[in-house]
């Protein structure tokens, strides 16, 4: 007999409350913050064909659902508490329904994070997931608060950098080859992305600015250099780059770091004197960091080479409505 739509969630995502005063199975989730605390709150929707290739394993697609999510309130420092999973596909596959959970709950319980409600349908293949978190009042890290002469900073996984998820979508593409491990090891970093919630955490009264990178560095610093009113100048090679991604072309590289997407590390703002604080946080965290660049207080972002040159490139952000 086909599963209806309570049975699946009964059957899959129907687990016992933990911190949730009230979690599935009623019109509303309760959910009680700790006393003195914020909510923290985002939402992301990955549609198949736009933010994931039908060939992605669900056990990838349970957890990037999660992960780019959790990402968001790393950016803005906040411990994580609960989720709501919306999920439309056109039928009911079990095999793909066990595998979407598997990684679901799997990054899930890395976090101490539970589900508490959401919605089925049936429709193209679409999940969102809502995220609540919690942190202190005043204590959130947000994109207004970089200064003139702050350190720019970003996150990078050890012995790793930023561009690899955008190396795996044009070797899909197929406009360039790379070898079996090369290959897997990108495509590990775009369907696979670990959000940097440790690091949000040890970043609290430390950085002045923080977002997540998810649609490409160059981007995003923008939403910060907007919020902030300042100006940056980034040194282009000094941005962390994997060995999988320096086996590239020079130009490849840093186009691909600068405005590649879909990466989920952590870029942020310090003041100038902080590193030795920034890279204690990241060595607590067991992430790594890099500082390239500065903020300014003439507008606009430049763009220098490991020679103080200035470095002609055309960047463009992911956009949702752009081909």
């Amino acid at each position: 007999m086909a599963l209806g739509e309570f049975d699946l969630i009964k059957r899959y995502f129907t687990r016992p409350a933990r911190r949730a005063v009230l979690g599935v199975g009623d019109d509303c989730a309760l959910l009680q913050p700790s006393a003195g605390q914020l909510l923290a709150i985002s939402s992301d929707m990955l549609v198949e064909g736009r933010h994931f290739l039908s060939t992605v394993l669900p056990e990838r697609l349970g957890h990037k659902a999660l992960a780019v999510n959790l990402s968001d309130l790393a950016a803005c420092g906040a411990q994580p508490m609960a989720f709501t999973l919306a999920l439309s596909m056109p039928q009911v596959d079990e095999s793909f329904l066990s595998g979407l959970a598997q990684g679901l709950f799997a990054l899930a319980d890395a976090h101490g994070i539970e589900l508490v409600g959401g919605d089925t349908t049936a429709g193209p293949l679409n999940l969102c997931i809502t995220v609540f978190g919690e942190v202190p009042p005043g204590q959130a890290l947000r994109r207004d608060g970089a200064r003139a002469g702050d350190a720019l900073w970003v996150s990078h996984p050890l012995g790793g950098g930023v561009g690899d998820a955008r190396l795996a979508l044009e070797a899909f593409r197929g406009t360039l080859t790379l070898s079996g491990d090369d290959f897997e090891t990108a495509r590990r970093a775009m369907e696979q992305p670990q959000p940097r919630v440790a690091l949000g955490l040890a970043l609290r009264g430390l950085a002045t600015a923080a977002i997540d990178l998810s649609d490409g560095l160059a981007g995003d610093l923008g939403h910060v250099l907007q919020r902030s009113q300042l100006g940056a100048t980034v040194h282009v090679d000094a941005l962390p780059i994997s060995p999988v991604l320096a086996r590239q072309p020079l130009a490849l590289q840093r186009a691909f770091a600068l405005s590649g997407g879909d990466d989920y590390e952590l870029l942020f703002t310090a003041p100038h004197d902080a590193a030795t604080r920034v890279l204690a946080a990241a060595a607590a965290a067991g992430v790594g960091v890099r500082c390239i660049g500065r903020m300014e207080a003439e507008p606009g972002l430049r763009l220098l080479d490991a020679q103080g040159q200035p470095v002609p490139l055309a960047l463009r952000s992911f956009d949702h409505f752009k081909p």
